[in-house]
């Protein structure tokens, strides 16, 4: 949420980034997290019959931790702080190993249909 409402102070205040000039599409972003994680209770309430659906939830988080360690190793901006990016990385690589270890737990005791 706080994507959403403040950009600004969250990215250069807290994240130590560089300040950039549009902070719309940082908004739009802190939407579609928020938008996300709604997703991923409605399929957590219903786990049983769409349990396949968390492979998106996999490839979101896989994704997300690719493109921060690819920022913070090749393109980072002058004078921003790398330790936000690598927290993300590793934060959101823990969510995905985290999701897929279930999945697997999951694939073997569920009998093949």
């Amino acid at each position: 949420m706080a994507l959403a409402l403040v950009p600004s102070w969250l990215l250069t205040s807290v994240m130590d980034q560089q300040p950039l000039g549009e902070h719309a599409w940082i908004r739009i972003l802190g939407i579609q997290v928020v938008g996300i994680a709604l997703l991923m209770v409605m399929v957590a309430h219903r786990i049983e019959s769409i349990w396949w659906f968390s492979w998106a939830f996999v490839l979101v988080f896989l994704g997300t931790a690719g493109v921060a360690t690819a920022n913070v190793l090749f393109s980072l901006r002058p004078r921003s702080a790398a330790a936000p990016w690598w927290v993300l990385a590793a934060v959101t690589t823990g969510f995905a190993v985290a999701l897929l270890a279930s999945l697997a737990r999951t694939g073997l005791e569920r009998p093949a249909e």
